[in-house]
């Protein structure tokens, strides 16, 4: 009977039907969904940290509304993948406390510090062009909470990502100075956005079923590849410099080739010892324990209103 139930659902995949949460799914797939959507939701909140202390620093107020804005973009993403990951079974406190123990992963890229205004033109441009790669397949995922939850998630990204591009090009149009500062942005921001992509795809061991399953459309080299592709010839425009040596162009592929990944930082700051991740982590705990009396308030109105209502339609 197992196997008949599995055969169902594979050929509901194949077919592209969306799986929804009173859906029979194999126990694995409700893994691999929980793993990567808590991991998402995760990412975004770590992800306002690196930028939220540049909202009082940016150099003017046009500068400032948008960054606030973008952060709370990002705020907003994350309850949208926390509410889709709650509907396979596992409480948003259970995330959190996957998180806050180190159980539980977010992208390696927020672990880098930021330097200088000219790191949130990179980050816009750089880690939320690489996410918006990542992100767009996710809306035809197979999984319905989840592709419905990134379409809007996308279409705001894709702000980002022109928000940070703009960024670089004024300070590429302006001062040596400035035009320094954003290169030197770049310098610094290029490979850990490389290796948001995750690992080569021989050393992906979850890549092969998530594709299977069609939670992931593109395994992580094409994604990296398609993300190299784009953002070379953005940076022509910028007249700003790619940090890599080997880089070039290869006529019978059609692509850019592009040198070796240091996997070794990779590993290391995904094993929790980049430049930033006991202070990113520290962050998000202590936010969450001088947050509690606001929970508990809310729960305790919640709770009162419930109550107000009941006693009025037992009265009525």
């Amino acid at each position: 009977m197992e196997i008949n139930l599995e055969e169902q659902f594979q050929k509901r995949i194949d077919e592209e039907v969306k799986i929804e949460p009173r859906d029979w799914m194999p126990e694995k797939y409700r893994k691999t969904l929980l793993r990567q959507i808590s991991q998402h939701a995760h990412s975004e909140i770590v992800g306002m940290l690196p930028e939220g202390n540049w909202i009082t620093r940016a150099p003017n107020l046009r500068r400032k509304v948008a960054l606030l804005a973008k952060v709370q973009d990002e705020a907003g993403h994350g309850l949208y993948l926390y509410s889709a990951a709650e509907t396979l079974g596992m409480s948003r406190d259970e995330m959190l406390e996957e998180l806050h123990t180190g159980k539980a992963k977010y992208s390696s890229i927020f672990n880098y510090p930021t330097l200088t205004w000219a790191d949130m033109g990179a980050i816009g441009w750089l880690v939320d062009g690489a996410a918006i790669m990542n992100q767009v397949p996710l809306c035809r995922t197979s999984y319905g909470p989840y592709a419905r939850a990134m379409v809007r998630v996308c279409k705001e990204e894709s702000f980002h990502q022109r928000q940070g591009y703009e960024i670089m090009l004024t300070l590429c149009k302006g001062s040596e100075e400035q035009k320094a500062m954003a290169q030197d942005a770049l310098n610094r921001w290029w490979w850990p956005s490389i290796m948001m992509f995750g690992p080569n795809d021989d050393n992906s061991p979850n890549s092969a079923q998530s594709m299977k399953w069609k939670i992931k459309r593109f395994s992580n080299d094409e994604l990296r590849q398609k993300f190299v592709d784009v953002t070379v010839a953005q940076a022509e425009i910028l007249g700003l410099t790619i940090p890599d040596k080997d880089l070039k162009w290869n006529e019978a592929r059609g692509h850019y080739d592009f040198g070796a990944i240091n996997w070794d930082e990779f590993n290391n700051v995904v094993a929790g010892n980049g430049p930033c991740n006991k202070q990113r982590l520290k962050a998000r705990v202590d936010a969450w324990e001088k947050g509690a009396w606001v929970r508990e308030a809310a729960t305790a109105y919640a709770e009162k209103r419930a109550k107000r209502e009941k006693n009025k339609i037992e009265a009525a």
